[in-house]
Formats: C-alpha cells, structure tokens, sequence
C-alpha cells in the first residue's frame, strides 16, 4: 500500500511539474454593429453581429519557449500562429512555423498580388560590442540592433531595401522613427494633464482619457491617398480622413463592455469581451 501511494505521489508531481510548464489564455467577443446610415463602399447600412474566439497555449521548458495561437470561431478551427524559440549561450534561435494565407483581393486595400512564404528561421547572436546583437535568417536578411544612450536602434539589411529603426523616451515623450526603403515614418508619444496623446507622420492623432478599466478614446484616422498598383502590390484607393469614439468599461463580472462610433459611415459599435 505505501508503495502505490509513494508511485501515485511521484505521478502527480511529474504532472504538476508538467503542467507549470503550460500557460493557456485567451479572448472571446460579440459584437453589433448597426453599420450606420451613409451606405456606401464603407456600410450597406445592414445591422450584423460578429464574434471572435482566440485561444493561446505557451509551453516552456527551460530556455525553449513553444507558443500556439488557434482562431475558434470558424466552421473548422484555424492556426494562427506557431512558433518556437530556444536560447543556448549567447544565440537563440527562433522558428516561425505558420504559414499566414494572405488577402490577395484586388479592393483598393493594397493587398500583395500573391501570396509569399513568411515562414523561416531565425538565428541571433548577442555580440559582445556595445551590446549589440546580430540577427540572420534564412532569408539572408542581417538586422543588428541594440541600445545606445538611451536609444534603441535596429538596422534590417536586405534586398527589397534596408529598414532601420530608432526610438528613444526624451522628456517624457516617447519617439520613434523608421526609414523602410528611403520612406521615413515617425510616431511621438507623450502624457499632457492625464491624457495619452500619440502623433504619427501620417497625422493620426489618438487620444486616451480615464482610468485602467474605464477609458474613452478619441482618434482622428487620416486619409488615405490612391497609389498605383506595382508588380507585387495592388492598388489602393482614396479615404477620406475620419473620427472614432470608443469608451470601454470592465463590469465586475469580468467581463468588459466597449462601445465605439465612427463617423466614417456614423456606424456604432458595441462590443462585449472576455479575456483570460
């Protein structure tokens, strides 16, 4: 008889251990939209209801770290994301292993004309020169990046053109700016009375009002000019520049109740969501 309570209690231990090695969260939702009245490219001013169900898993065993995304609310459950890595010394290696089926539709969204492999690996090594480290794929794409003086920066070397990439919190504003191909794009960020403004180069201005659980922001989305399609590119076609107010509130049941409007086609949105 100890013998099998001795097994049992080495047997709930391995699971027990197992299972701490297992992190599991997720996000459910149910929206209705009214779809405002404008009609239109941007509303058929028809109500609809939509949900959204998004499962994670994140296995870990020592310096290796397994990470499982799956999207429920469809007739099949679908993969979202799959990936893997593993440090050993001063490399880590990682693994993207999803293979993401892109919207190729020509709709003025500038979706790619086709659909491109966005699986590969990863190696990275941390070099010991300033901090610096040294990243290569199987793309045979080079980014090094690190942090000097209080600056981040990341430079990507590869054949559609070089992406570099800095940010810095200066004076209690956090800035950011990217050069992809010779196109410079910033993002600035900064708190005034309370309130979380961020600015980007396209002129989107965002604003947060409140508390963490009971927040109103308000965002002026910039238009959207047309551009040409290109060889690997569709076209895309001109938005006017539009507003949106959302306010989210957490309800004590734990779940969280949003309500949004746009007036884009002066749709509403109301939305209730769950996370774990």
């Amino acid at each position: 008889m100890k013998k099998l309570i001795a097994l049992f209690a080495v047997s709930a231990l391995a699971s027990t251990s197992a299972i701490a090695g297992v992190a599991l969260s997720g996000t459910s939702s149910v929206s209705y939209d009214d779809n405002g009245s404008t009609g239109g490219a941007l509303s058929d001013g028809k109500s609809a209801t939509t949900y959204d169900a998004d499962l994670t898993l994140v296995g870990t065993a020592g310096s290796t770290t397994f990470t499982y995304s799956m999207d429920l609310d469809n007739v099949s459950p679908k993969v979202s994301a799959a990936d893997m890595a593993s440090t050993i010394g001063p490399i880590t290696i990682s693994a993207d292993m999803h293979q993401v089926v892109e919207d190729t539709a020509d709709d003025g969204d500038g979706n790619p004309v086709a659909v491109s492999d966005d699986t590969g690996v990863t190696i990275s090594l941390d070099a010991p020169v300033g901090d610096a480290t040294v990243a290569l794929d199987n793309s045979g794409n080079v980014t090094i990046s690190g942090t000097w003086s209080g600056v981040t920066v990341s430079h990507t070397s590869k054949s559609g053109g070089d992406t570099t990439t800095a940010s810095a919190a200066i004076a209690g504003m956090d800035i950011s700016v990217t050069n992809k191909a010779g196109a410079t794009t910033w993002t600035l960020g900064t708190t005034v009375s309370g309130v979380d403004l961020t600015l980007t180069s396209a002129q989107a201005i965002t604003a947060a009002f409140g508390l963490t659980g009971n927040t109103m922001t308000i965002s002026h989305v910039a238009k959207v000019a047309t551009a040409n399609a290109t060889a690997t590119t569709r076209s895309v076609a001109a938005v006017k520049a539009y507003s949106t107010v959302a306010i989210s509130r957490d309800l004590t049941s734990g779940a969280a109740l949003s309500a949004t409007y746009s007036s884009a086609d002066e749709s509403l949105t109301l939305k209730a969501s769950v996370a774990f």
